[in-house]
């Protein structure tokens, strides 16, 4: 069931859900309805494997549609460079030192924005929860799958 609750996200995050719908909307349906036609132009429907996977797909696109468009309805944008402080907050990037002085950044960004790889991770995530609210200069400690993890923050900064 959907909540009401805001989804904080960046604007590339919000963009890039808008042109999924778009895609969905102007791309897939149309070529799942192609497909559906396509399948009852070959008769019998009750025994049509091909006309029964096309109203599935139809049935998940217009699911993702949906969620597409309920997150962007409770969307709330945020400028990380409109913002400023001393705490960790969303769309802050934090620059940390782990127990081997190893140096790591992350933005902490929304969830469907995510991807550690790149350097961002959700507010929603182990860490993430666990960097909000924190100051320069803090030891963070928290519960990862491959065991507990410790980082002091070097920096904040809003970009």
């Amino acid at each position: 069931m959907a909540t009401v609750d805001k989804l904080p996200m960046l604007a590339e995050g919000y963009e890039k859900l808008q042109t999924d719908v778009r895609h969905l909307k102007t791309v897939e349906r149309p070529a799942v309805i192609d497909a559906i036609e396509e399948a009852r132009a070959h008769g019998d429907l009750s025994e049509n494997a091909e006309y029964h996977a096309a109203k599935e797909r139809q049935g998940q696109i217009e699911a993702q549609i949906a969620d597409l468009e309920d997150r962007l309805s409770r969307a709330m944008v945020i400028d990380p460079t409109t913002l400023s402080g001393d705490k960790v907050i969303f769309g802050a990037t934090v620059h940390l030192i782990d127990e081997n002085d190893n140096k790591i950044k992350y933005q902490i960004v929304g969830e469907t924005e995510a991807d550690a790889k790149v350097g961002r991770i959700s507010y929603a995530s182990p860490l993430g929860r666990a960097l909000i609210g924190r100051m320069k200069g803090e030891e963070v400690e928290f519960s990862a799958p491959s065991g507990d993890k410790y980082y002091e923050i070097s920096k904040i900064q809003f970009v």
